[in-house]
This record gives C-alpha cells, structure tokens and sequence, in this order.
C-alpha cells in the first residue's frame, strides 16, 4: 500500500482516511443513534485493514466522537497508531445550540478541549472546520483564527494547520498568514465543484486535499435503497436536508449507482468502491475521507485502497453522470 506526503507535512497517508463523523451518534446534523462498541470495533479494523488516519470534529456529537476515537485508541499499541485530524470553528452552548466562531480565545479553548477529549498532547492536524456558518456567508475571522493556529502549532500543541470548506479566496487569505498543509473539501460524483478552480489552486501552492463524502454521505455505497432512504430516523440529517436524497435527484442518483455496480463487478468491487476510486483519479487528491459505524462498513470499501479506474471505465462515468448537486455537504 503505497503512502502519499500530506501537502506540505511530514505527515504520510493512506488513500483512505477513516471517518466518525456518523460515530457521534445524535447530535448537531447527526445520523442517528449508534452502538459505541461497534464505532471502536469499525476503528480497529480499518486500522488492521492498513486505513492509517481518522478525522474527527468536535461537533460530531458534540465531543462524543473525539471521545470514541481515543477509547479505540487506548486499545492499540503505539505502532499502531493512527494519525488523528481534528477540526475547530463549530462550538455549542449548555443547551447544545450550535454557533461559529473564529476568535482566537474560542479557537484556544477548542483546542485545549481536543486535546483532553482525545487523550493526547498534541494534535496531528488541526482545521477551522467553516470558514463562515451557515455556509456562503462573510467570513472576517478567517485571520485571526489562522494566526491563533499557527501560534499554537509553534507551541507544540498542534504539529500541522489546515481548512476545511474553504474557496480560493479563502485559501489566500489564510495562506498569506502561514502555509496551508491541507484542505478538506466535499468531493463526489454528485459534487464536482472544486475541479475547476480549487483543486489546481491547490496543486499550484502545495497544499494536500483530503476530500469527504466521496460516496456522498453512503448514497452512492450500492446498499442505500428507497426502502433504506424512508426508513432512515428523523434524527438522519440526510432524509430531510440532504437534496440528493430526495426527488427529483433521487431517481437520477440510483440510477448512477447501478452504473457503477456494472462497472466494479468484473473487479470483485463494490458501487462504493467505484465511487471512492473516481475520487482518486485525480493526482491532486492525497486522500478520501470514508465513513464507517461498524466493521462491516469499512469491509466493503477499504480495497478502494489499491483499486483505480480505467480510462475507458472513467470515460463511461462520466458519460452518465447527472448534474452536480450545488450543495455543501455538512460535514
């Protein structure tokens, strides 16, 4: 399994990154309830199937994920420790309203709360994890939550910065402070985005992508039916926010997962699979970002690994491929 340097770190990475944002449970834009047991068992085996970081939020459950990652971790020997990347910017109050900051005190304390949730002293890679919330709003604090990591990083606290969900515009203004290692940005085939101008951006300054939802938040896994869709909790944030679930994308998305079932078959491989290794093709991606709440899940995507596309078999992709959903996964 080959690794790949993560921007401008000495970080080195496999091509799949472990995510917990669903391992939260209910919460802020949550997936529903979830079994701890089987969050930790998910962590142990993407780590011994070679998956060799996690990312994680404070948000995700509102420091319940961050938690869950440390208990899987306290299990595993130092040699086998996984990189952990956490995020900063979505705080919550006593009654768990949820807020953005980018004050450089609110980003100290998140820090601060990080480090004690997941029982380390310093954290592999930190992100301001929204530029603005909601989305697409002004962003002021981008400077000043900047100059507070890059601070904290030279206090030994955090060993690399980086941004998630951040337009070239933003990247600039934060790259004029201190070097971007990476960003962290929603990549699909329902979601393309950043093909055109934040992906060469990136390639141009050095910075790592490591990009989320490749199966667009397990719609394009091969197992999401209707039947799954309808029955999914009401506290999914996907059944009720997420437009790609609904009609009239729905029908239209489906019909793009049986594509890619043709197309993985004759390898032994799943939709999902497929579907993360589309995201790979791109030289300027280091890493996908893949979801998991039990082992099971991390079974049936982790030979996306190894596994890349033809071109004739990206070719056919992107003749179905339906129009890009312009919508930023929350996550």
């Amino acid at each position: 399994m080959d690794l790949k340097n993560l921007g401008n770190s000495d970080l080195e990475i496999s091509s799949i990154g472990l995510g917990t944002w669903a391992i939260g449970g209910d919460g802020a834009f949550g997936w529903g309830p979830q079994d701890d047991a089987q969050s930790i068992a998910a962590i142990h085996r993407g780590v011994e199937s070679g998956i060799n970081w996690i990312d994680t939020a404070p948000i995700y459950g509102f420091g319940h994920s961050e938690e869950v990652v440390a208990r899987a971790l306290k299990d595993l020997g130092g040699d086998e420790r996984p990189l952990v990347l956490t995020k900063c910017s979505l705080v919550w109050d006593k009654d768990r309203n949820v807020g953005h900051t980018l004050e450089a005190d609110s980003i100290r304390r998140e820090v601060e709360a990080s480090l004690q949730r997941l029982q380390t002293d310093v954290l592999d890679l930190c992100q301001i994890h929204w530029p603005s919330f909601p989305p697409g709003g002004p962003a002021p604090g981008i400077e000043e939550a900047w100059t507070a990591l890059a601070e904290l990083m030279g206090e030994g606290k955090i060993r690399h910065i980086g941004v998630s969900n951040f337009n070239v515009s933003e990247l600039e203004r934060a790259q004029a402070i201190a070097p971007i290692t990476s960003l962290q940005p929603p990549y699909s085939m329902l979601m393309r985005e950043i093909e055109e101008e934040i992906l060469p951006f990136c390639s141009r300054h050095g910075i790592g992508v490591i990009v989320y939802s490749p199966m667009h938040n397990g719609l394009l896994s091969g197992s999401m039916t209707r039947e799954r869709i309808a029955a999914l909790p009401a506290s999914d944030w996907r059944k009720n926010v997420n437009p790609a679930f609904r009609e009239p994308h729905l029908s239209r998305n489906l019909e793009l997962v049986e594509v890619l079932k043709g197309i993985g078959e004759p390898h032994g491989r799943t939709a999902g699979e497929v579907a993360i290794a589309w995201t790979l093709r791109h030289p300027e991606v280091t890493g996908a970002i893949v979801g998991a709440r039990h082992a099971g899940q991390v079974d049936g995507f982790v030979d996306a690994m190894d596994f890349r596309l033809s071109e004739d078999e990206i070719a056919e992709i992107a003749a179905r491929l339906p129009e890009s959903i312009a919508m930023m996964q929350l996550a």
